[in-house]
């Protein structure tokens, strides 16, 4: 077995990046949209603990750079274009799905899933774009 030795600087860029693709999209691009399809008015969200929300959302920004991390080491000659593709299929593949399903037996609106599933795929778009270059 081969040791995994983890390169920290892409995991936490990457992770940087998909954070900052979120406060994109879910502020200037969706966020009045993402708004309205949740039902939260703009006090809504200012109201809410900020230090708790964009601190966990960043680790769990960080544990999906790590585990795309680990999954790109089974593709150590993939370039740029490649490992976009592998990672925009990780959320393809299994994050649109997951909350697809979770929305349906919820009842949430469609627009709601389009603007989330989305999200999801620029997110890890951005991410493997950062762990190619890095």
């Amino acid at each position: 077995m081969e040791f995994y030795a983890a390169n920290w600087i892409a995991i936490i860029v990457a992770a940087a990046a998909g954070f900052v693709v979120g406060g994109i999209w879910y502020g200037p691009v969706m966020g009045k949209k993402w708004m309205g399809a949740v039902g939260l008015t703009e006090e809504d969200v200012q109201s809410g603990n900020m230090i708790m929300i964009y601190g966990t959302a960043f680790l769990f920004s960080l544990i999906a750079s790590i585990t795309l991390a680990h999954l790109l080491t089974y593709f150590p000659d993939a370039g740029l274009s490649t490992t976009i593709l592998i990672a925009v299929g990780v959320a393809a593949g299994f994050l649109v799905p997951a909350i697809g399903t979770n929305y349906l037996f919820s009842q949430k609106s469609r627009t709601l899933f389009f603007i989330d599933a989305a999200y999801w795929l620029l997110f890890y778009a951005a991410m493997g774009t950062v762990h190619a270059l890095l």
